[in-house]
């Protein structure tokens, strides 16, 4: 039984060696037969140099060098293209994702689950990146209506037949836990654990989380039109009561009116909430814009031992 490991590489120089040592050991214990996809996503160090010179060593490794950055998710998708396996997993290059976890992983998905995520149950990053990842979540699971938490990542082992129903999503924007789970197959979870990371640091700052969130919820949720909806009905009902009020007022106890104060913070605050509200259509516009075009996710400028 084949078992395929898809890694994206985006500055992993640090990592590269080690990280294909410890996952011979581990993968000797599950399979004779494996493989390992590195795929470079245009990374600014050596990580390409490094990878050919990993697969001049061992064929049963395969380099994919993309032409730009593509994105981590896309480069995930370019390695499950590539894939020959029963049985693929789906783990990052920093040696957080511990190698020897697989095996946790795999028997796991023998107890009869189609796809199995690590869960991080203690997580080893900075409070930065742990508090970014949380509001992601908290975020993403609000307008979509999920159940995310941030022990989760792209960690995970799955029966090839869930891989392949995955590749018939083609949509522009890829997340791979969500549109894997997405599928309906069966799904476990195993609790694995999370390393450290001793050199260099995430790619994924705070603002590229939210970034990511929001890109991702647009793509695969309509709430936040939604919500835009109930917002605006709501305004006008509360702005209908006060301008009613105010007319009982000048009408019956001859008040005079409060102006020019009041008028502009008015026109201040409806202005911006319908440029906000515009903005989100234009959010979803654009990414029609994107999909119609239908361009390729990923762009390959070489590869090796495919």
């Amino acid at each position: 039984m084949k078992i395929s490991v898809v890694i994206p590489v985006y500055r992993g120089e640090y990592f590269l060696w080690e990280l294909y040592d410890r996952l011979v050991a581990s993968l000797s214990k599950i399979a004779d037969d494996f493989e390992i996809i590195l795929v470079n996503d245009h990374s600014p160090q050596n990580d390409w140099e490094i990878i050919k010179q990993i697969c001049e060593k061992d064929s049963r490794v395969k380099g994919i060098n993309l032409s730009k950055n593509f994105g981590q998710h896309r480069a995930i998708s370019a390695g499950l293209d590539h894939i020959s396996g029963d049985w693929i997993v789906v783990m990052d290059c920093d040696l957080q994702d511990q190698p020897e976890e697989i095996i946790k992983l795999y028997n796991k998905a023998q107890e009869g689950y189609d796809l199995v995520f690590g869960r991080r149950y203690h997580r080893k990053d900075s409070f930065i990146k742990k508090l970014g990842s949380n509001i992601f979540y908290k975020i993403f699971n609000y307008f979509t209506n999920s159940h995310f938490d941030n022990t989760i990542a792209n960690f995970s082992i799955s029966k090839r037949l869930v891989i392949e129903n995955l590749k018939q999503y083609k949509e522009q924007t890829k997340f791979f836990p969500v549109l894997a789970t997405s599928l309906g197959f069966k799904l476990g979870f195993e609790n694995i654990e999370h390393s450290r990371r001793d050199e260099g640091k995430s790619s994924y700052s705070f603002k590229k989380l939210l970034m990511l969130a929001l890109n991702i919820i647009v793509s695969h949720s309509n709430k936040p039109l939604r919500v835009a909806i109930f917002t605006g009905v709501f305004i006008a009902m509360v702005s209908f009561l006060i301008s009613l009020y105010v007319l009982i007022k000048y009408l019956f106890w001859g008040i005079p009116v409060a102006g020019w104060a009041s008028i502009m913070l008015s026109i201040w605050f409806l202005g911006g909430v319908t440029f906000a509200f515009l903005g989100i259509i234009g959010l979803y516009l654009g990414k029609v814009f994107d999909e119609t075009k239908a361009r390729p996710i990923y762009i390959i400028k070489e590869i090796i031992n495919a």
